[in-house]
């Protein structure tokens, strides 16, 4: 990968660190930018790479950015990612159901719990409120491909699918966007063995007007770029 360096994952603790192995023999820890379970994505041994900051003020020199499972399938392990590649293929004309809306901004504050969406889309007519999730839980058998959400109980998606039937109810447009983060998963369903509620609400969002969209990304030599729809199973 440009600009990354390869090592061997030795573990991943207290949630944000993870200890590597470098190419040349070193040990290093790197931060970990994912705030979730990470099930079934981490594999002792595994290939993992790193982005590296030359910022002196940083505790920690590494990122943990991508790992490559047993299977050869690739994760993006930084749920950080998941709003620019969405936003760059929206801007860029990929994702086809959310085209022709001339204004784009980010971060902005919505609702009655007090949430930010990740994209606000504008036009002529209605808004388009986008909320992101990072999906990187594929269940056995691996074979199916098929990946889930959430991969822990998930109290902040459950207020943000509540906010999204406001929105509809208000007249305006809610999308809720799988942004799928590892190679294998081929269609997403909600994780209903980990979260029901969320499962259920989920579902419920959808019968009242909340669109849910999953793309799955594909790797480059720069790294993972959205690429295709795939099928949302509810």
């Amino acid at each position: 990968m440009k600009d990354m360096v390869k090592g061997r994952l030795i573990r991943r603790y207290k949630r944000f660190l993870a200890d590597v192995t470098l190419a040349n023999g070193d040990v290093v820890t790197a931060h970990c930018p994912n705030t979730g379970s990470m099930k079934n994505c981490v594999e002792e041994g595994a290939e993992v790479w790193l982005s590296v900051s030359d910022n002196p003020k940083r505790k920690y020199q590494f990122t943990w950015e991508y790992i490559v499972t047993s299977r050869g399938h690739w994760i993006c392990v930084n749920t950080g990612k998941a709003n620019s590649l969405v936003e760059e293929a929206v801007s860029h004309g990929v994702v086809e159901e959310l085209e022709g809306y001339p204004e784009l901004r980010r971060e902005v504050r919505y609702g009655e719990e007090n949430s930010r969406i990740d994209l606000m889309l504008s036009g002529e007519h209605v808004d388009c409120y986008v909320e992101v999730k990072s999906v990187t839980l594929l269940e056995a058998p691996i074979y199916r491909g098929e990946g889930f959400f959430p991969d822990a109980v998930s109290d902040r998606g459950a207020k943000h699918l509540r906010e999204l039937m406001g929105v509809v109810d208000r007249g305006d447009r809610a999308v809720l966007f799988f942004c799928v983060q590892h190679t294998g998963i081929r269609c997403v369903r909600p994780a209903d063995h980990i979260d029901a509620t969320y499962g259920d609400l989920l579902r419920q969002a959808s019968g009242r007007g909340v669109e849910i969209l999953a793309y799955k990304v594909r790797r480059r030599q720069d790294g993972f770029h959205l690429w295709r729809s795939i099928p949302v199973v509810l």
